[in-house]
């Protein structure tokens, strides 16, 4: 091990030729290649990381992050219960270790497996975080704590007593109430607003009785033009008729209870002295012509 330790930091190109993790066809593949990739000493790490720091040199800043690959595949695998695949926390831990190998610090005496570990984690917290619900489940530090926390705490399924939940808050330093919230939060799951395109009976949405149909942009819209249309359009239409056309559509149409109600073709047709079918053939051409005059209110 030391004797290929030593190649690396000497020829970095042979090194580089080496250690290239030829392309796979699935996550167990990867595994086994990111496996058989030779650790680096302690003198080589330092080695390679001053000359990333000094001279910007990228194949070491490449050897650095394929020889702890295999700490990515390991810190991920802990986060597998959050139902997300092992192959995209991979991928996220190892933007951690890029970001780790890029300011790490050889003079500070510590191993880069040791520094890395921060960065791998909340990378692929921030992934967990951002992929568990549709909506974020914690944003503050007490939550991402709890989040992280609560579910290996907890004795059981059940719901947490106060007393639990107490003991919990006191061992993570968080409020009481925090961990009260997180597990109401964690406890429930996705809802879609709208329902599925099958119309089951028995998919009811939230947005059946969240919607305020009152404020809706589209519903004010019609209702601002119905009254027009029941209001000035109305108005308009009426006026677009001779008297006895515009006093049969009044009688026959606009009378309320208190004017002695509607007024029946017979009736009209005695006060006009003509037959009660001529009232109506009126009637027929008045609201045709009415019909007209609203087109531009409709």
């Amino acid at each position: 091990m030391t004797r290929v330790s030593n190649a690396l930091v000497s020829a970095p190109e042979a090194a580089g030729a080496m250690l290239a993790i030829p392309p796979v066809g699935n996550i167990d593949a990867y595994i086994s290649a990111v496996h058989r990739v030779p650790m680096l000493t302690a003198e080589s790490e330092v080695s390679l990381a001053r000359r990333l720091q000094n001279d910007g040199d990228l194949d070491a800043a490449r050897l650095l992050v394929l020889s702890h690959l295999r700490l990515v595949v390991s810190i991920a695998r802990q986060y597998m219960g959050y139902g997300l695949t092992h192959a995209d926390l991979i991928q996220e831990g190892n933007i951690g270790l890029m970001k780790a190998v890029k300011r790490f610090d050889p003079d500070r005496g510590v191993r880069l497996v040791s520094f890395a570990m921060h960065w791998i984690k909340a990378e692929i917290h921030e992934y967990v975080l951002k992929n568990w619900r549709l909506v974020k489940v914690a944003t503050t530090k007490a939550q991402r704590k709890l989040f992280f926390n609560l579910r290996s705490m907890k004795r059981d399924t059940h719901t947490l007593t106060p007393e639990a939940a107490q003991a919990i808050a006191r061992d993570l330093n968080v409020r009481v109430q925090d961990v009260v919230e997180m597990e109401t939060r964690m406890g429930g799951g996705d809802i879609a607003l709208e329902p599925s395109d099958d119309g089951g009976d028995d998919d009811y949405a939230p947005i059946a009785y969240l919607r305020a149909t009152h404020s809706e942009p589209t519903q004010v819209l019609e209702d601002r033009a119905f009254d027009r249309l029941q209001g000035e359009g109305l108005l308009e239409a009426l006026e677009s008729l001779d008297a006895r056309s515009r006093r049969i559509i009044e009688a026959r149409w606009l009378r309320d209870e208190d004017d002695g109600g509607t007024m029946t073709l017979h009736e009209l047709a005695d006060e006009f002295g003509v037959s009660a079918e001529r009232i109506r053939q009126i009637e027929a051409k008045a609201l045709k012509t009415m019909k007209n005059a609203l087109a531009e209110y409709a």
